[in-house]
């Protein structure tokens, strides 16, 4: 553990709760905390390049691309993640995020649930994928905020995309939608 509170204190890596609190859940001690990389350059260094190092400086890159490819999904899925936490909260400025995070327990993940200064709560899918996401994203959302004990105000899907027709006609003020393309925000800062 002080190896962990010294990696800490470098601002090398910090430790992330689950946000059981947006949701009006208390915290369960049993729920583990997770150990985060702060920076992608660091996840992308001791995930990809530190574990092989010595193939990669002899010129053995094959280890490394094979690797990669078998987590890139996992990698990049992440980053998107981060990058839907910085775009909600300038995107609701005007409802000013008071709260955001990840939830999990033991059988439920929400990528992203927030709580607004009007007590509004939000719950967001985040999919990095190559293909349109179908109504059936949104159903899995509901379902596992009601499996957790909570009905969000607004659910949020995100993706790589786009969407299906289907599921662009159900878009209103308590669904919203985003692809990448509105990450564009964030360059406007």
């Amino acid at each position: 553990m002080k190896c962990v509170e010294g990696l800490v204190e470098r601002g090398i890596i910090e430790m992330e709760s689950s946000q059981h609190f947006l949701v009006n859940q208390r915290g369960d001690s049993k729920i583990s905390k997770k150990l985060l990389f702060t920076t992608p350059f660091l996840r992308f260094w001791f995930a990809f390049v530190s574990p092989i190092y010595k193939g990669i400086k002899d010129g053995n890159y094959d280890e490394f691309y094979k690797n990669y490819e078998n987590r890139k999904a996992e990698f990049t899925g992440f980053v998107f993640e981060e990058l839907a936490m910085e775009f909600l909260r300038d995107a609701y400025a005007d409802d000013e995020i008071k709260n955001i995070g990840k939830y999990w327990d033991d059988k439920n993940n929400i990528d992203l649930v927030a709580k607004t200064k009007s007590g509004k709560t939000i719950a967001a899918s985040c999919k990095y994928v190559n293909s349109k996401i179908k109504k059936s994203e949104l159903n899995n959302l509901k379902n596992t905020c009601k499996e957790v004990g909570f009905e969000p105000d607004i659910c949020i899907l995100f993706t790589k995309k786009g969407f299906t027709n289907e599921l662009k006609a159900l878009k209103n003020e308590t669904l919203k939608l985003y692809t990448a393309k509105s990450f564009k925000l964030l360059l406007d800062k």
